[in-house]
């Protein structure tokens, strides 16, 4: 059974930085990608921020992120991270890590979630 945990920093002012962590337990080859979607105030859907390739260290950003979030992986501890720069109040939204085998971005294809994190950017 996969298990992901996200974790970092939750609040931040306009321009400022934050850091997530997804830490995730189980077969590895069920989780060869993680991605980062987030739920602002409001939607009824969850939009892809940032997805990367475990094994190859492909990456996928948003165009709303591209040049802002960065991702990375340590693979000793099984975690991913996404560093967010230059954040903005738009950013504001629970954010939530999940995996999948193969390489996808959209919500639909990752059957793994972790419970999310909440964001706040203030202006």
């Amino acid at each position: 059974q996969v298990h992901l945990v996200e974790s970092g920093e939750s609040s931040v002012q306009a321009g400022g930085s934050l850091r997530l962590s997804c830490a995730a337990s189980g077969p590895t080859y069920a989780m060869n990608c993680v991605g980062w979607f987030r739920q602002a105030p409001g939607k009824k859907e969850r939009e892809g921020v940032a997805v990367i390739y475990r094994g190859g260290d492909t990456t996928w950003y948003d165009d709303s992120v591209k040049g802002r979030f960065i991702l990375s992986q340590d693979n000793a501890k099984n975690t991913v991270y996404l560093q967010m720069n230059s954040l903005k109040p738009e950013d504001t939204a629970m954010y939530y890590c999940a995996a999948v085998y193969g390489f996808y971005y959209e919500a639909k294809h990752f059957p793994y979630w972790g419970r999310g994190t909440q964001v706040t950017v203030s202006s």
